[in-house]
């Protein structure tokens, strides 16, 4: 028999940043057990709200499967003695799998004959196995700091007061930090605060819904907050500018959610618009309404948790929340203004960038100096790049963003422009956070470019040079996302230029004596992340080491060089010759003792196939070595393929490591010949010839 198995846990208001990872990890870790134990399931399904966690299984079988058991004995020289008679290590044996010695069976080993049982094991019933599933799901979830509560010495993420768990009609023994499971369940706090009766599992989700007033399906309520929240935005003549993230945040505060449109003082639309935004989303948790122009109205949306009788009150109530957090905001836009961003310059000497390495101040000075450096690769103006460096981090020290952190770089801008400065130098301010996340575009300006890679690379050569490299998943000055940041800034804007040397200039204005390995470990980092960048965008591990083995420098040559192996793995010819070069590497590698001629000896060219292939590479060398110079590397992988039938021919006819020793030096240096053009772009030898098509 099988039926719907519900696991529910009440709790205590969760936060609202667990509830899905948490209701997501129990009902997979829970699925997980049941697998675990043998009992045969169905579809999982996590539901939550703030106030439980829930996992739904379809089709839970009553009891495990029977097992087939198969055990090993002692062999048959310990299990009987001289005269056949069973041994105390025989009787043991066959008491410990419950049968009597002669319905064991005799096993074929490599030690030799010995006893074996084969049987089954009954299946247990599910009512048996679930403490212990829930017990170790339970243990299993990523909860970073437990609580205890009243006298229990019990921790979890929250108190818990009720618990159900149901097979089917059935209510199954379960105790969850000493509260026992029954079949009740609780609705809505307001609505429906009394307990709800669960005649079966299936009923679980419709009766929460009615009489119970909780949409405890994620998906539902996220579905729900959406619709009405663009249902109140219609009502101010408006849309709402919905942040997923806060959708999901929202739906972790709400069983039943009900959109509630407000307004606040048209005074306020003088903030800037990242502003208003940070204060309605980030402390009210509030969705703002633009116009059909995508201006900001003197409106926001709210999701209330509750059907009021009285709507008027409930908006009130919001208006009269928001509208301190808003007085607030324009204080601090009006004192940052006034007070000005030179006067904030002496400000960031205070501000501690990191103990060893300085003060903000001293960092500033540092990428003023490297941005100085980038200007001319990234076709910036200099004079454009310096003062942006100047004044990039005095917003760190304003009221506006003391309070908003995350606006760092977008007040600086504003305060640039509503100083005159130029908007050039304004939008370089802004551009040196980018990009701001994973995905996120790379700055647009030539300036935003220079500043932004020198802020980048002043921060990952001063922690590396002071030891604080990352490991394992710690990375708590973000240097991953600030090396593909650099990687990508340079890519994908084409900016030439050696990182390799900015490393060591980057690392040289630190103020601490990094340790020698601190260029060669920085590099190293950077090379994972841009490999990382690559395998995400469908190049293949064989094709970046190719790249990888040649040492270039420059990230866009390195994409040029890329895109161009990429072709060639696409010719009908690659996979010979790729084939064919990784055979020169590892007989040049195991000869690397040997005498090679210093250069080609046509005369001693002696068989038809090698004077085929040297001829070949004659006629194809020019158009290697120029297409490669000129950075024409697709050009210059093409050149390679008229090699594959002279390359192919030779391996079939000649023996490279002839007895004579004039014909194997000179065969050698034909080979050291191709392997450099082979390699003139990428080394070819690293493609793996399955893949070359």
């Amino acid at each position: 028999m099988t039926a719907t198995l519900l696991i529910e846990i009440g709790l205590e208001e969760l936060p609202p940043a667990a509830m899905c990872p948490l209701a997501e990890t129990f009902a997979r870790q829970l699925a997980a057990e049941l697998d675990s134990a043998g009992i045969a399931r169905g579809e999982t399904t996590a539901l939550a709200t703030p106030r439980r966690l829930t996992a739904m299984i379809e089709a839970v079988a009553a009891e495990s499967a029977v097992e087939a058991v198969e055990k090993q004995g002692p062999t048959l020289a310990i299990a009987y003695d001289e005269s056949g008679q069973p041994t105390k290590a025989g009787q043991g044996f066959a008491r410990s799998v419950g049968v009597a010695m002669e319905a064991l069976e005799v096993e074929d080993t490599d030690k030799g004959q010995r006893l074996l049982y084969r049987g089954t094991r009954e299946g247990q019933p599910l009512n048996a196995l679930l403490q212990g599933a829930v017990d170790n799901a339970l243990k299993n979830l990523p909860i970073p700091k437990r609580m205890r509560w009243g006298d229990s010495q019990a921790a979890f993420v929250r108190p818990v007061h009720w618990v159900v768990a149901l097979h089917g009609t059935e209510v199954l023994d379960l105790s969850v930090f000493d509260v026992v499971a029954g079949r009740h369940t609780s609705g809505h706090r307001f609505h429906h605060p009394g307990e709800i009766e669960l005649a079966q599992a299936e009923d679980y989700i419709e009766r929460l819904r009615s009489p119970g007033y909780v949409l405890v399906d994620m998906d539902a309520r996220h579905t729900l907050v959406e619709a009405e929240v663009h249902r109140a935005a219609d009502t101010l003549g408006g849309h709402a500018l919905v942040d997923p993230a806060l959708v999901e945040e929202v739906i972790a505060l709400v069983e039943w959610p009900v959109g509630v449109a407000g307004r606040f003082d048209t005074r306020y639309l003088g903030l800037p618009r990242e502003v208003l935004i940070a204060t309605l989303e980030g402390h009210q948790r509030y969705f703002p309404v633009a116009d059909d122009s995508g201006a900001l109205m003197a409106g926001f949306v709210t999701v209330a948790n509750i059907e009021s009788r009285d709507p008027a009150q409930v908006v009130a109530g919001n208006q009269r929340v928001v509208d301190p957090r808003l007085a607030d905001a324009l204080f601090f836009w009006d004192a940052d203004k006034r007070a000005g961003q030179a006067a904030r310059i002496p400000a960031l000497a205070a501000v501690s960038f990191q103990q060893s390495l300085g003060s903000i101040a001293d960092k500033s000075a540092r990428v003023a100096a490297l941005a100085a450096t980038l200007a001319a690769p990234a076709q910036a103006d200099p004079a454009i790049v310096a003062r942006a460096a100047v004044l990039a981090k005095t917003d760190l020290v304003t009221e506006m963003v003391g309070e908003f952190p995350e606006l760092q770089g977008v007040m600086g801008g504003y305060y640039a422009r509503e100083e005159n400065e130029p908007t050039a130098v304004a939008d370089a301010i802004v551009e040196h956070y980018a990009p701001a996340a994973a995905g996120a575009p790379i700055a647009a300006s030539p300036a935003g470019r220079a500043l932004a890679l020198a802020d980048r690379l002043d921060t990952l050569a001063g922690i590396f040079a002071i030891n604080k490299r990352p490991s394992g998943d710690k990375d708590p000055f973000g240097l991953r996302r600030a090396a593909l940041g650099v990687l990508r800034t340079l890519i994908e804007s084409g900016m030439r230029l050696d990182l390799a040397a900015l490393i060591e200039q980057a690392i040289a204005a630190q103020p601490v004596d990094a340790a020698p390995d601190t260029k060669a470990a920085l590099w190293q980092f950077l090379m994972e992340r841009l490999r990382g960048y690559y395998l995400d965008k469908s190049a293949t591990p064989a094709q970046f080491a190719a790249m990888s083995a040649q040492n270039v420098t420059d990230p866009v040559d390195f994409d040029a060089r890329l895109a161009a192996v990429q072709a060639f793995e696409r010719l009908p010819e690659a996979a010979i010759v790729c084939g064919a070069h990784k055979r020169i590497r590892n007989i040049l590698k195991r000869n690397d003792e040997a005498t090679i001629a210093e250069a080609i000896v046509v005369e001693h060219l002696v068989e038809p196939a090698e004077q085929a292939l040297h001829a070949r590479l004659v006629e194809q060398t020019a158009s290697i070595d120029t297409a490669a110079a000129e950075g024409a590397y697709t050009e210059a992988l093409a050149a390679l393929a008229p090699l594959a039938e002279p390359l192919d021919a030779f391996f079939e006819a000649v023996m490279v490591m002839a007895d004579d020793a004039t014909l194997r030096a000179n065969r050698l240096a034909l080979l050291v010949a191709i392997d450099t053009e082979c390699r003139k772009v990428a080394d070819i030898s690293c493609l793996s010839v399955e893949n070359a098509s």
